[in-house]
């Protein structure tokens, strides 16, 4: 007999209870939601705004997650994620969003995903429709193969040997961050007081190096160098064994080298190191780039707003 309860998200306390529930539910075309690391990502980011983390809800059937409703960036786009068994819950989820999460009914857009129909019923009963969808690439390990490799001038560095700042120049310039301005002056001196400022994106960055998600696993990210040494390629990784997702966030490379095959290259790397783990899928994103390296399959996200 089900004894549905509900709780507010606390963000000290029910990580792992999420992280655990999102695990458990995983499903390869994403009909349970998005997967664990998409939330746990995102809390440690720099751009979710967590003062409304509080309004993220939990259904509970006696210490059992049964569902999870929160929103990502920008706090306006509302996720649904729910455990096999607790259709019924789709309708309540749905109209808690619309009553407590941030923005209304004008400004919100609840993200769903194909294979969520109860939620999608839900949310078209009451006068939700598809405003817009988009497809993010993936790759089933068991159908499809990656299979490209690093160009002459460039090598694999240890991950877990990397100086982290120097990563974290990496990625200002590999996500074309420069035209805000340099990553940091290294030669100025740092001010005796509280003057200095660094850029926004630059301490998202290093926090979240400097501070790793709790089921991060930067042992297994591809870490690209040339031969100066320098960092000029990342692929991040989450392996989650427990469902045999490979989870690859981000990606990025330092603008003058691309286009020589980097990226696809650090991604073969992790599908070579991974398969033989038991991993079953990996994700990628929606630019064409990952069809055209190889990955087989689409997940489709609908983005729904009130007609």
């Amino acid at each position: 007999m089900k004894n549905i309860t509900t709780k507010q998200f606390q963000i000290l306390t029910d990580n792992q209870l999420v992280w655990d529930f999102m695990t458990e539910t995983f499903a390869e075309d994403y009909s349970g939601g998005v997967p664990a690391p998409f939330f746990e990502y995102a809390l440690t980011s720099s751009w979710m705004d967590k003062r409304y983390l509080h309004l993220c809800r939990l259904w509970l059937d006696g210490d059992k997650v049964a569902a999870f409703a929160f929103m990502e960036s920008p706090a306006t786009a509302i996720f649904f994620n729910l455990r096999p068994g607790y259709e019924e819950l789709a309708g309540e989820m749905i109209d808690y969003a619309r009553e407590y999460m941030p923005g209304g009914e004008a400004e919100q857009e609840l993200v769903l995903f194909s294979g969520q129909t109860a939620l999608i019923a839900a949310a078209e009963q009451r006068g939700y429709t598809v405003a817009w969808e988009e497809g993010d690439y993936v790759i089933d390990f068991d159908t499809a193969e990656l299979d490209h490799r690093l160009p002459e001038g460039y090598c694999f560095a240890d991950p877990l040997k990397c100086d982290p700042v120097r990563l974290a120049e990496c990625m200002w310039k590999g996500f074309d961050h420069e035209d805000k301005g340099p990553f940091v002056n290294w030669d100025a001196p740092i001010p005796d007081d509280s003057s200095w400022n660094p850029p926004k994106a630059y301490n998202g960055i290093i926090s979240s190096i400097m501070s790793p998600p709790p089921h991060s696993t930067y042992g297994k990210d591809i870490l690209i160098a040339n031969a100066d040494g320098e960092y000029v390629c990342y692929a991040g990784m989450w392996w989650v064994e427990r469902c045999g997702l490979a989870y690859m966030e981000p990606l990025c490379t330092v603008p003058e080298h691309r286009g020589k095959g980097l990226a696809a290259a650090a991604l073969s790397e992790l599908y070579r190191r991974l398969k033989p783990l038991g991993a079953k899928m990996m994700t990628g994103g929606g630019s064409e780039f990952y069809r055209r390296i190889g990955y087989n399959r689409q997940i489709r996200w609908l983005h729904m707003k009130k007609a």
